[in-house]
């Protein structure tokens, strides 16, 4: 027997939000400097957006503008930021990875986008839900060899007979739990808190497939844990088609300060190689990837993988 289950959340939750504001953050400052150096975290609910980070450019943003873009007025907004530390700049500036830390790249056959299926119902479902209601919300499928047996949806501003049509439209079950807790009309800051970074296995590639190392959204790419998570999905992917593999995962590890990684294997169908013919080090990882561009708030909202991002194909 193989059950699995995935959710999916949508752009309008608080902890989606959050991982907007802080990569819009990102953008604005890479539209300026590309060789900006952006790491911030963001905590919003209940009427205050909180940014906390470091931040290195040649150039000044106005940040509450940019946030009032996304959110609104009518927000207590507090910014705590300094420059990047002297001893992190000094191993970056050189090269090096901004942080130490293991990273995990994924490709499966069961797709066409190389995501697991059950994540791809999950996420299929949300976008076409949220197409209707723009809200904060989530869905929840569970599949048990290959046969969908429960999805889960709940959405904000939905009334529950109408959203069970709309799910039962797109995708077909044994069972369906609408709005189990009760139709809802507070949702979003208004209802809860946020944080970047917290829907980590949302962004990635369910729970089903192990995560490497931290947060994605408010980093640049001199920070591994974004970019070396990016290189292993193309090396994973790369991997696939050359090998007619039916799954990889791909590990990547490295330490702060320094360019090559520590660790760098592939495990194709099970069975660990070494990786070759891809350079993995930060700067060319972000070459490759085109990495210094303001891409980021688009890699925010509906996951970081299986979306044609450059890292897909």
């Amino acid at each position: 027997m193989n059950i699995q289950t995935c959710e999916f959340v949508s752009p309008k939750h608080p902890d989606k939000m959050c991982d907007y504001i802080a990569d819009s953050i990102l953008d604005a400052y890479l539209a300026s400097d590309p060789h900006a150096r952006v790491a911030v975290e963001v905590m919003g609910g209940h009427g205050a957006i909180t940014v906390s980070g470091e931040v290195t450019s040649a150039y000044d943003i106005d940040l509450t503008k940019v946030i009032e873009s996304i959110i609104g007025p009518g927000f207590q907004i507090v910014l705590r930021l300094s420059k990047q530390s002297p001893e992190i700049a000094r191993g970056v500036n050189g090269g090096g990875a901004g942080d130490q830390g293991i990273m995990v790249g994924y490709a499966t056959a069961e797709t066409e986008n190389h995501m697991p299926h059950v994540y791809n119902l999950a996420r299929d479902l949300c976008r076409a839900v949220y197409a209707q209601y723009p809200y904060d919300g989530k869905t929840q499928v569970t599949i048990e060899d290959g046969e969908i047996t429960t999805v889960v949806t709940s959405f904000q501003n939905a009334k529950t007979e109408e959203l069970a049509g709309l799910v039962r439209s797109k995708i077909q079950a044994r069972e369906y739990l609408i709005n189990p807790g009760g139709e809802w009309s507070l949702g979003g800051f208004d209802a809860d808190s946020g944080l970047t970074g917290r829907k980590l296995v949302v962004d990635s590639y369910g729970p089903n497939i192990p995560l490497g190392g931290g947060s994605f959204s408010g980093k640049d790419y001199t920070k591994v844990d974004r970019s070396g998570a990016y290189m292993a999905r193309k090396i994973a992917v790369g991997y696939l088609r050359k090998r007619r593999a039916k799954e990889v995962l791909v590990k990547l590890a490295y330490a702060i300060g320094k360019p090559d990684p520590v660790m760098a294997v592939a495990v194709i169908d099970g069975k660990e190689d070494a990786i070759v013919g891809y350079d993995v080090t930060p700067r060319r990882i972000a070459d490759q990837l085109g990495l210094q561009r303001p891409i980021y708030a688009a890699t925010a909202e509906w996951g970081h993988f299986g979306n044609q991002f450059p890292w897909d194909t």
